[in-house]
């Protein structure tokens, strides 16, 4: 299950990065890679789709498991 949730977890961080170009820029990586409404770039849409969900697991685990240095990224307990 560790390489779901880093495969998740990178397509996760490409959501963001996507939408913070969007943001910034109004530039649309993934549609300027794949095509603008294509399929390929509507699955990507939907993996980072259900990535972001399949991580709200990790952290309730987190959350639930009185671990406050895994919410601020923090080594130290």
């Amino acid at each position: 299950m560790k390489a779901v949730n880093l495969v998740t977890l990178l397509l996760v961080i490409v959501g963001g990065l996507n939408w913070g170009l969007v943001g910034l820029f109004s530039f649309d990586l993934v549609a300027a890679i794949f095509g603008s409404g294509s399929l390929l770039a509507r699955l990507v849409y939907i993996l980072v789709g259900i990535s972001a969900a399949w991580q709200i697991v990790p952290l309730a685990k987190a959350m639930s498991a009185d671990e406050p240095g895994a919410l601020r990224g923090s080594s130290v307990r």
